[in-house]
């Protein structure tokens, strides 16, 4: 029984799994009976569709005649996509996609793949409004996973490239908009992308914002570069951003246009003498010389002059990598990253101090100066010929001047150490001088000023201060000296008039210091409107209330802003045109005696013996230095470094290079 039940299941089951097979391939078959009878009528049905909207490749001979022929008239249309929306949308699928569409449509049995090929030729054939009608009606029916698809799809299809797709010039406009950062970012995106975000166009643009300035956007500013080189390229970067460069010179055998290609372009650091060429020495060179003349050879030996200056130009840095280092030792300085250097030797309090790239100068109470090395830290010689104190010092390329309590100020030769001449005539110690040209000018404990012109071999006294001179000031542009003093006051002097045009009160102890800033610096207070029309006024400085004086039409304005130190341990901004005191820097514990300053950054020493650096602008303390054993009494400032002298007989050197 239990066989004969086992054969019947067996034989049930095959009879069962034959019937299956039966049923399904007429169920098969009559499925492809049916599609291919549904897609005969839907190619019926789509035909006229296709063959309105796409002629060019459903339509019989006669017509496809026509639509050559109209073709080929109208083949230079100055319609786009855009502004033609019946014209067919030409963007091309990227290669990796239609693969995978592909490979997925070729899984599929071949009467569904030829209903698929059907709706996306419809779909392709239809004009813009019918395909938004299309998607219109697929949207609708799509459910969540599907409209999640779309979404991640349409995310990535609807970017472009549109630095590759502008124009050149557009691009590098774009891209000047961009900080550093983002330009950085921007140059690892492609190649097309590198070149132009490391155009020398961008960067000197960026130079522009924010070296020895502070940038309006972001507030960040940079040490100062060569101004000379800023100056000579400008005109030519402007050129190539708007592409006249581009159009007045060849383009290279490789192809590269010059402004994509920073170390491509020689050509636009030739000597700033290039453009400002006078029209006669143009005619000159417009007629040509006698054969075997001198002024052949000399045409000959400028052009290879020109030819040997443009092959050493060619090898200046670009503007990404000045930027670069500029920014590295903003950054040092911003986070205070610095190494530190002590000059030992004098044997009493450093008083006065002055540096360069190379040398060191100090002078002492010992009544010595001496030279140091900046690079090795060695003694390179010292000055003797003083009796008293050395309280103060400058020098330039030739000579320096020296102040000391002895009542002299003596001329040095810088190279050699010799002593040049000395100059006479205060009762009392001279505490500060300051060089300009062939003018000196020193303030003394006589309460005067005094002002020797070595081109006239003459000298003039100002007098107005009631109590001992401690700095001096000339600026040259006006013909103005500023003056500060133990008599709480500062004073401009015009020395045209000989007399003083301007008393700043404010200060409650003896003022130590006045530094005048450089044209550069901008400042605006926040809580006053009338500083922001002061500036516009700014070139029209009165230097005499009372009478009308043609000699001052045209004379340059003094200084607009300068900084005061004093004994009451604060600092003061000062706008000199309207006599005010703009901002004070608190911090101080005691009095100051050292003050430098440039467009970025203030750096003060005080008798609590700290070191502080101050930004100008919102008065705010950035990094305190402490590390001298006596009170801080001299200080020096340059773009990347910062010195310090004090009672303790020392020098400190901060280096904040790269």
């Amino acid at each position: 029984m239990a066989f004969e039940t086992t054969f019947s299941m067996q034989d049930a089951a095959e009879l069962t799994d034959q019937d299956v097979a039966q049923s399904e391939a007429s169920t098969t078959h009559a499925h492809d009976s049916n599609t291919g009878a549904f897609g005969r009528q839907a190619t019926q049905s789509i035909a006229p569709f296709l063959q309105k909207h796409i002629p060019s490749q459903y339509s019989t001979g006669v017509e496809q005649v026509n639509i050559t022929q109209n073709r080929s008239e109208n083949a230079n249309t100055k319609y786009c996509y855009r502004h033609h929306p019946d014209l067919k949308c030409r963007r091309q699928a990227d290669e990796p996609s239609m693969d995978q569409l592909q490979n997925e449509l070729s899984d599929l049995p071949q009467s569904d793949q030829q209903g698929i090929s059907l709706v996306w030729s419809l779909f392709s054939a239809a004009p813009s409004q019918h395909r938004k009608l299309m998607l219109g009606g697929v949207l609708a029916q799509c459910c969540f996973p599907q409209l999640s698809f779309l979404s991640a799809a349409v995310r990535d299809l609807i970017k472009i490239d549109f630095i590759s797709a502008l124009p050149t010039e557009l691009s590098i406009r774009v891209l000047c908009f961009l900080d550093p950062t983002s330009l950085c970012k921007a140059a690892q995106v492609s190649t097309r992308w590198r070149n132009l975000a490391d155009d020398d166009v961008v960067w000197h643009r960026m130079c522009e914002q924010h070296i020895d300035r502070k940038c309006e956007k972001c507030g960040w500013g940079l040490p100062l570069l060569d101004r000379k080189r800023l100056r000579r390229e400008k005109r030519q970067i402007q050129l190539r951003a708007t592409g006249h460069y581009l159009r007045d010179t060849p383009t290279p055998a490789n192809g590269q246009t010059p402004l994509s290609t920073p170390s491509a372009t020689p050509d636009d650091r030739m000597t700033p003498d290039k453009e400002e060429q006078p029209t006669a020495s143009r005619k000159r060179r417009s007629s040509s010389p006698i054969p075997g003349s001198p002024s052949k050879r000399l045409c000959q030996s400028t052009h290879e002059k020109e030819l040997e200056a443009l092959h050493s130009k060619s090898q200046l840095q670009p503007w990404k990598d000045v930027y670069r280092d500029r920014f590295k030792i903003g950054t040092n300085w911003k986070y205070g990253r610095c190494s530190v250097k002590t000059f030992k030797g004098h044997t009493n309090g450093v008083m006065c101090l002055q540096f360069d790239d190379n040398i060191l100068a100090s002078g002492s109470y010992d009544s010595t100066i001496k030279i140091w090395s900046i690079e090795t830290g060695e003694e390179l010689r010292t000055l003797s010929g003083h009796t008293l104190g050395i309280r103060c010092l400058q020098y330039d390329d030739s000579k320096l001047a020296s102040g000391s309590l002895d009542g002299t100020v003596k001329l040095w030769d810088l190279a050699t150490g010799n002593q040049l001449c000395t100059l006479s005539g205060h009762t009392g110690g001279v505490l500060g001088l300051h060089i300009e040209g062939t003018l000196v000018a020193s303030g003394s404990e006589d309460n005067t000023v005094r002002l020797w012109d070595f081109k006239k071999q003459s000298s003039v006294v100002l007098r107005g201060h009631t109590d001992w001179v401690n700095a001096v000031k000339i600026d040259r542009a006006s013909r103005t000296l500023l003056s500060a003093s133990d008599d709480c006051t500062i004073r401009l002097w015009d020395l045209d008039a000989k007399k003083c045009i301007k008393k700043f009160e404010g200060h409650v102890g003896q003022v130590q210091q006045v530094v005048p800033l450089p044209p550069e610096f901008d400042y605006v207070d926040p809580e006053d409107v009338s500083s922001s029309e002061s500036a516009e006024t700014a070139s029209k400085f009165d230097y005499d209330d009372s009478s009308e004086n043609s000699e001052n039409e045209g004379r340059p304005a003094p200084p607009r802003f300068m900084l005061t130190g004093g004994l009451d341990a604060t600092i003061r901004l000062w706008d000199v045109h309207r006599g005010i005191c703009v901002r004070t820097f608190f911090g101080h514990l005691e009095g100051i005696w050292g003050l430098a300053a440039d467009t970025l950054r203030i750096v003060s020493g005080a008798q609590d013996g700290m070191v502080k650096i101050w930004d100008p602008r919102n008065g705010k303390c950035e990094r305190t230095f402490t590390g001298h054993a006596g009170p801080v009494t001299c200080v020096g400032l340059n773009d990347k470094r910062m010195c310090t002298g004090s009672e303790d007989h020392e020098v400190r050197m901060y280096s904040f290079c790269a």
